[in-house]
């Protein structure tokens, strides 16, 4: 059974683990990547329903997960493959969700339980099966089972990236055709919940990246000799992190070069003094449009986030932060779909974000340009890109609704 918080219940059949998860219940767009998804620290605490129908189609592979275990709390499929039929397939899915203890439901109707969710918003929710089925019988069951639902934590408010995060520093080094050479800059990378895709992207552009703890401090970014700091996805409210807000200001202090994906783009946004809001149900799949209106080129790109940076859309605005001590800001990149800020770009500072995914391991590549950006942002400071006129709506529909 799955249970959302305002009442309703979809009966399915039992996949993965048995027994019972609680999470906030989000779709994902995607065609394909679900083992990336699977593995996005972004998702932790959250049940994912994936609206594509067959899932499980390609296995569970050894190259492909963004972590070391999956994060999703529970998993919402149509109709499981009954048998993976890939040649990089080590094993079944539903062996590896069961494996890794995570409570999953097939053979529901997952089409429509997204319109719901479009709807009505994100809700909290619970998968329950086996012995966490309930005793009693009808609506007796189903109220002991909302009972549960409604005692579960909700997103809004929670911290999270400290549950997400290495929890000692490492080091990637620069990789193909870098490798073994002197890296052509070095990155501080706070680990917020970061994509293992993340670091090999820069890697794989010459560079040799730091991977530091959440709780890392500006010592501890001083301390790997940074060019450049890159702050990473993560799960969470952007309203609870403090601690790394802090820490990005001490960058922006000292001017040094700053990149920031999905969680990172909202801090940058409260480093600046622009607020943050949850939005009604989010944006997660690996089709989303957004444009760059810095270039006026339109990309498809991966997200996952469930909150945004509420900045003013088509003109240039004076960070708020402080009396405006970080001068000019735009929003470089906005969502075509529902104008909800997808970027900023500071004008007096070597700082930038976008809220999706660059790295995109399950595609599209399309963004894939803001790592050589940050790059040539360390290594040519005066390099940076001339930002053009905003010409985005100045509304942000997303918020309002």
């Amino acid at each position: 059974m799955l249970v959302l918080e305002d009442g309703t219940v979809l009966h399915g059949r039992a996949y993965g683990a048995r027994g019972a998860t609680f999470g906030e219940i989000v779709f994902s767009t995607g065609m394909t990547g679900y083992q990336e998804t699977l593995t996005d620290p972004s998702y932790h605490r959250q049940i994912v329903v994936m609206t594509a129908p067959h899932i499980g189609n390609t296995g569970i592979n050894d190259e492909d997960p963004e972590s070391t275990r999956i994060w999703v709390s529970g998993f919402v499929v149509r109709d499981p493959a009954r048998r993976a039929s890939s040649w990089r397939s080590n094993r079944e899915l539903e062996d590896e969700l069961r494996e890794q203890g995570v409570v999953a439901i097939a053979e529901v109707d997952t089409r429509a339980l997204t319109r719901h969710l479009r709807e009505g918003g994100v809700l909290r929710a619970g998968i329950f099966s086996g012995d966490a089925l309930p005793d009693l019988p009808g609506e007796l069951g189903t109220a002991a089972l909302l009972e549960q639902v409604l005692a579960s934590p909700g997103m809004a408010g929670a911290d999270l990236a400290g549950e997400v995060s290495t929890t000692t520093a490492y080091v990637v080094e620069p990789i193909g055709a870098f490798e073994g050479k002197e890296p052509v800059a070095v990155v501080a990378a706070l680990d917020l919940g970061m994509k293992s895709m993340t670091p090999q992207r820069l890697a794989e552009r010459g560079v040799r990246v730091h991977v530091l703890p959440a709780s890392a401090t500006f010592a501890d970014v001083q301390a790997t000799g940074a060019d450049g700091v890159f702050f990473s996805n993560g799960p969470g409210d952007p309203a609870t992190a403090d601690e790394p807000v802090a820490l990005l200001r001490q960058v922006l202090e000292e001017e040094i070069p700053f990149f920031g994906i999905c969680f990172g783009n909202q801090l940058l946004g409260r480093a600046l003094g622009y607020g943050t809001y949850k939005l009604a149900y989010g944006h997660r799949g690996i089709n989303q449009p957004v444009q760059d209106v810095t270039t006026g080129k339109v990309e498809v790109t991966a997200h996952n986030h469930g909150f945004a940076v509420d900045a003013p859309l088509g003109t240039e605005s004076i960070a708020p932060h402080e009396g405006g001590r970080y001068g000019r800001v735009i929003v470089s990149h906005v969502g075509l779909n529902d104008n909800v800020v997808e970027g900023l770009q500071c004008l007096d500072l070597p700082a930038f974000s976008v809220q999706y995914h660059p790295e995109a391991a399950a595609g599209p590549h399309d963004a894939a340009y803001l790592f050589d950006r940050f790059v040539a942002m360390m290594t040519s400071p005066d390099s940076g890109p001339a930002p053009a006129a905003a010409t985005t709506p100045s509304t942000h529909p997303a918020k309002e609704a």
